[in-house]
């Protein structure tokens, strides 16, 4: 994958050395569950996830500059509610140390750049779940538009069905933006 820079991030392919930075963030109670996945209970866990990011490459480790520590991931997926070759779907982590600062709009917006201007996409979708007020905040400064709730859409890894807040960006109102 590109590798790219912004002011303060380098979104680059995970290497094996960032397990412990993986781990450190995902093993908090207040990340994965925000995104549908279950907080890892040790390096092994995070190990076999970070070997799968290896091998799918299609998931950016988000690095901060100051630190030099992997602080999220990014990527951008296949939207399995979408049989659009040039629509692909928005995901992202980032270690609650680091939320409000700006840092996932950042990555965010040069993913967006990377996705439309490089990869050729049409469509970007993004989902939240309703209780994700953080996500949320983080779509609607990147001027995503709201399409609707897929009712319960997903079963969460404690068996809770949640809801999905939908939106996309297409190329043409990215390039407005």
């Amino acid at each position: 994958m590109k590798t790219i820079e912004t002011s303060r991030l380098v979104l680059r392919d995970f290497k094996q050395s960032d397990c412990d930075d993986f781990f450190e963030y995902a093993r908090s109670e207040k990340v994965g569950p925000m995104a549908g996945w279950k907080p890892h209970d040790n390096k092994d866990e995070s190990q076999k996830i970070l070997n799968l990011f290896l091998e799918e490459n299609e998931v950016w480790a988000i690095e901060y500059k100051p630190l030099n520590k992997v602080i999220g991931s990014i990527g951008l997926h296949k939207d399995s509610r979408r049989n659009n070759p040039k629509a692909l779907m928005l995901g992202y982590v980032l270690s609650e140390v680091y939320w409000g600062k700006g840092i996932m709009v950042e990555a965010c917006r040069a993913v967006l750049d990377h996705g439309f201007n490089d990869l050729g996409l049409e469509l970007i979708s993004v989902y939240h779940f309703p209780f994700n007020t953080q996500s949320e905040s983080v779509i609607k400064k990147l001027g995503f538009k709201y399409e609707g709730v897929i009712r319960q859409s997903t079963v969460r890894f404690d068996q809770t069905v949640l809801d999905s807040v939908c939106y996309s960006m297409t190329k043409d109102e990215f390039n407005a933006l």
